[in-house]
């Protein structure tokens, strides 16, 4: 069970120790899931953990998409612009610690994965609430792109077109944190009125905000390879929220990119 995914590595590892103690999910060492015939390395009770399935990653990120939409919108509606910016910062502290929390952890947490939907929902609704209130129409405009990128982007990794090999998950992940990193460091300067010219509508901004939404379309091949590695190795039916919530990570994060690189367009209108 060898993938270079260093999180798939760690659900794997967890896999591997539940059918160590007697969990094998359905299926598990029967022909056609990567053994010629049966094994008994496992416990022959009765399976009571099943597989997961691309549906259930399916299934689960439509809900996860859901429970975000809902969030947002009643931020959009309930919240009052005097508490605006609390509810801004604070979905997006909490959001933020949340993702942490589950990218680090060895196990699938679904109460997790959906309180981050709920607050990065209100963090998400706020912030297109503000944009929408300078730029009219900015947010169906934003929507649309980010779900044809992912639409895009999922035929490309079917045809294979885009293939997740080795060097382009280890490239894709370093980007990801090096762009991380820059927009932390630019959010620090930024408290201290230093401005570094990556958000301010100029082309450095406009070449910075292009840079991260090809790096967060490119992500979205990161996930696809997940799910279908997860389903390969049989991972358990419960980890595929995990594999939801990198999907939604990416949605977010494409989607506020967008909205940024649209504004920066439309600034003089």
């Amino acid at each position: 069970m060898k993938t270079s995914n260093p999180v798939l590595s760690r659900l794997g590892q967890a896999a591997e120790r539940e059918r160590a103690a007697g969990y094998a999910p359905v299926g598990y060492g029967q022909p056609g899931y990567g053994t010629p015939y049966p094994t008994t390395d496992y416990p022959a009770a009765p399976p009571t953990v099943r597989p997961m399935t691309v549906d259930d990653v399916v299934v689960k990120t439509v809900a996860l998409l859901g429970i975000l939409g809902v969030s947002a919108t009643a931020a959009w509606v309930l919240i009052p612009d005097s508490l605006a910016g609390a509810a801004w910062i604070g979905g997006a502290m909490i959001g933020l610690v949340l993702g942490l929390i589950i990218s680090f952890s060895r196990m699938a947490h679904p109460a997790l994965v959906v309180a981050y939907a709920v607050f990065e929902g209100v963090f998400v609704g706020m912030v297109s609430k503000a944009y929408e209130s300078f730029y009219d129409g900015i947010v169906l405009q934003a929507v649309t792109a980010t779900f044809g990128v992912f639409f895009l982007m999922a035929i490309l990794y079917k045809i294979r077109a885009i293939r997740a090999t080795p060097r382009f998950v280890r490239g894709v992940i370093a980007a990801m944190v090096g762009l991380f990193a820059v927009m932390m460091i630019n959010l620090v300067l930024s408290l201290f009125d230093i401005n570094t010219g990556l958000r301010d509508g100029s082309p450095l901004a406009i070449g910075f905000s292009l840079v991260c939404i090809v790096v967060a379309s490119l992500s979205f091949i990161l996930s696809f390879h997940e799910v279908e590695e997860g389903v390969r190795m049989g991972l358990p039916q419960r980890y595929s929220w995990v594999a939801s919530f990198g999907i939604l990570v990416s949605l977010v994060w494409l989607y506020l990119e967008i909205l940024r690189l649209i504004s920066y367009f439309q600034g003089d209108d």
